[in-house]
Formats: C-alpha cells, structure tokens, sequence
C-alpha cells in the first residue's frame, strides 16, 4: 500500500471510533440488543436485580447494568423495555424517598440528567430491602468516571507537564518522546516537545510548559500529512464532540515527520480496537458476563408503524423549572379544575402515554 493508501483507511478507522461513541453521552430509550450489547473497551462492573424503574415502569421487576460508559437497565419480562443512560449526562445523584409499587414508600436513587438540552430524571429502586449496593455502585463508578475525563477528553493549558516530564495517567506509558516540534497555531509557530503514550498524544511549549494541549486517541479524527506555508506538517484533527480542531505540527526533516505519524497511526490503530476509557473501579463480587444475564428478545406478531413517533422517554421529563404548581384552569374535556398544562403539551396526548 502507498502512504497515501495508508492514510485513508487510518483516517475512516478514526472517524469511525470517534464520532460513533455514543454509550456515554447519550440517553436513549427502548435500545436494541445490539446496542445493550458492550461496545470494545466497555466493561461490566456490576449487576444489579431486581431493580425497578419507578418512574417510567412502577411496579416492573428489572435489572441494572452497570458499566464503565453507562448504567442500562431492562425490564425482565419484556427486555425491549429498557434504557441507557451515559455518564456524561449525568447532573447529579442522590438518594430520596420514592412511592414504590413493589416496596411502597422506600428510599430510591435519584439520577438527573441533561442530554440535547432536554432534562430527564430516572428514579431506580432495589426490589430487596436494607442493600446499599445500588446506590454505591452507580455513584462511585460516576465519580471513576468523572475523575478520568483526561483519558476521554481533548484539554488545552491542563497541568500536564512536572519537570519537563509528562504526569502520567494510570495505565499510561509513554513510547516516545520528541524535542523540536513546532506547534503551528500562531503565525510564527512555537518551538516544544512531544509526548506519545498509549492513550494520547501531548505536546507542550518549551518556553512554557503551561501552553499545552492532550489529545487522547478517543478523539482523534484523522491524522494526515499536509502541506501547510511552514512546508510538509502533520496535522490531526479531533472529533466534532470535542470542536473538530485542527492542529498542526511541523517535524523535520521529512523522514522524521513520516516516522513519527506512521507511529501515532499504528498506536491509535491498537488502541480502537481496544480502548481505554480510564474508568477504574472493580467491585469485590464479580458480575456474570453480559451474555449470560442478556434475556433472548421474543419476536412477537405485533405490527410497529416505523414512523409513529415512540412516547417512550415522556415519562422521564424532569420539570426542572418548577418551583411551584401552576395556575389551575377549567377542563371543557373533563369538567373540573386542573393544573395548567405545560406548553406543548395537550390532555389527550397525555391520555395516550398513560394508556
């Protein structure tokens, strides 16, 4: 294969682990077994049954996955009903009193999120009385996930560099170490070092260490050689998630240049097939593997229009602005007081999510 050859099919490879990671930050509803399914790097860290849905399936017995990227829990009967929630849209945890219709009033984990700029609450509850584990399982591996945003996340001007060296991240190991690159943001370019480890790539100013920038091969997009007006650069660019940035580094002579994107290409080729995400938290009981907990999903002979729109998130709307009932108003429909709808929201549609 000719470089250029080379070139194009790292660049698909990255776009495609980059833009496509959507376990983390996203909330969806009523997902496939294919995307129950863990994706490479995601680890199950614990499971938890029965665990009830009680806002959106009072009454339902389920379980809780919990996992490095994601909780997701599932209906036992009919696991077609069932949801996924990314750390990333996490807003805040707590524990609150909830009005169970397995445990009647007992306390139950609060989750808020805020995903597209949408708010939605999930309250789960464990179905066995007096077990904590529910609520130390999804709030600790949060917190795991919180405290390693640096394995997932592009970072400008970070605390990176302690005495010209690189602070290295757990499981992090640096396989290169380059002086006399240029950095190509400013007019005039500015001279440093780079750092190649086996979950990013991080260069920094040699007049100052602080002028920084990590880039975890997560993000990458494409990594290329290019002609820029400082001559042949290499140039990388981040995934949409992070802002699509383009950055550029002159490396001479070229040899050098080729050498050195050559051996970012093939770490970043190793690390997508195998990821790390940096969330580190085992429990003491070991979970069973997903595919022994996964239940078949039974085809039923139910007909479902593909474009009738699924109600199925209604039910987890947080209405985060309400600091108190609103005005009540007459119902033509049901001939009493009610509270006043919010906008966009009609009687009958509601009829219809509670049928």
């Amino acid at each position: 294969s000719t470089w250029g050859e080379i070139q194009l099919m790292v660049v698909m490879a990255a776009a495609a682990t980059a833009d496509s990671l959507w376990e983390d930050r996203d909330v969806r509803f009523d997902i496939s077994s294919q995307q129950m399914k863990m994706r490479p790097g995601e680890v199950l860290i614990d499971c938890l049954e029965p665990i009830e849905d009680t806002k959106g399936n009072n009454g339902e017995k389920g379980r809780l996955l919990v996992t490095n990227l994601r909780i997701i829990w599932h209906s036992v009967v009919l696991p077609r009903v069932n949801l996924s929630v990314g750390y990333n849209c996490f807003v805040n945890t707590t524990t609150r009193t909830a009005n169970s219709k397995l445990r009647g009033q007992t306390e139950a984990l609060y989750i808020l999120t805020k995903c597209n700029n949408t708010r939605f609450e999930f309250i789960f509850t464990n179905v066995i009385p007096g077990s904590p584990r529910l609520f130390a399982s999804v709030i600790s591996v949060h917190r795991a996930y919180e405290t390693s945003k640096m394995y997932r996340e592009l970072k400008l001007r970070s605390a990176l560099i302690q005495n010209k060296q690189l602070r290295l991240l757990p499981k992090e190991q640096v396989y290169n170490k380059i002086n006399g690159v240029w950095n190509l943001s400013s007019d005039q370019g500015n001279l440093g070092t780079f750092f190649i480890t086996n979950v990013r790539v991080v260069w920094h100013a040699n007049m100052n260490d602080s002028f920084n920038v990590s880039i975890p091969y997560l993000q990458i997009r494409s990594i290329k050689i290019r002609d820029s007006k400082f001559g042949l650069a290499l140039v990388i660019e981040s995934s949409q998630a992070t802002g699509g940035y383009v950055l550029g580094f002159k490396i001479d002579p070229v040899e050098k240049l080729e050498e050195i994107a050559k051996e970012i290409n093939s770490l970043h080729k190793v690390f997508s097939v195998s990821p790390i995400f940096g969330v580190d938290y085992e429990m003491e009981e070991k979970p069973q593997q997903l595919e022994d907990l996964t239940v078949e999903q039974i085809e039923e002979d139910v007909e479902i229009e593909a474009n009738e729109p699924t109600d199925a998130f209604v039910a987890y709307f947080a209405d985060g602005n309400k600091q108190q009932d609103r005005e009540p108003v007459f119902s033509e429909e049901l001939g009493l007081a009610i509270e006043k709808l919010k906008d966009g929201f009609t009687l009958q549609g509601l009829w219809e999510v509670m049928g």
